[in-house]
């Protein structure tokens, strides 16, 4: 739930600074590219921070090698989006690639949902899981869209 109260909150904050003249934020696809890039960064550290890394390795899927490697990956993949979403060059190149990852890193998710055995792994049930992942997933898409649109 942090990050969906990161996303709201930050996109909110940029659309209340856009409506008071700040340009870069001027518009809901600027305002949700902020706040997808917070969020994507407050989720990135957890890739580097224990005991959060260890719950993020004991739940990648176990056909998957090097979980941890994966881990740390996928941790600068978000942090490299992060800073692609806030260049208006990048944001839709960014918004599709966070939006692909997004679905990639499902089965994690799912099997965090069906109980792995360590206690800093995430616990968030699958369809509240699902439900943020398409909120996330759907934010991304509007940003890819809505930034490949022409300026009026």
């Amino acid at each position: 739930m942090v990050p969906l109260i990161v996303l709201a909150i930050t996109t909110l904050a940029a659309r209340v600074l856009g409506a008071l003249g700040v340009d870069y934020v001027d518009s809901w696809s600027a305002a949700v590219a902020a706040g997808l890039a917070v969020m994507f960064t407050v989720t990135a550290v957890s890739h580097w921070i224990r005991p959060k890394r260890d719950g993020l390795v004991a739940i990648v899927p176990t056909w998957v090698p090097t979980p941890g490697l994966i881990v740390t990956i996928t941790g600068i993949l978000e942090l490299l989006g992060a800073a692609g979403l806030l260049v208006p060059g990048t944001r839709v190149a960014s918004a599709i690639c966070l939006a692909v990852m997004l679905v990639g890193m499902f089965p994690a998710n799912v099997r965090a949902a069906h109980g792995v055995d360590h206690p800093a792994a995430p616990r968030t049930p699958l369809p509240l899981r699902t439900t943020l992942q398409v909120v996330f997933v759907a934010a991304a898409v509007f940003v890819a869209i809505t930034s490949a649109q022409p300026a009026p």
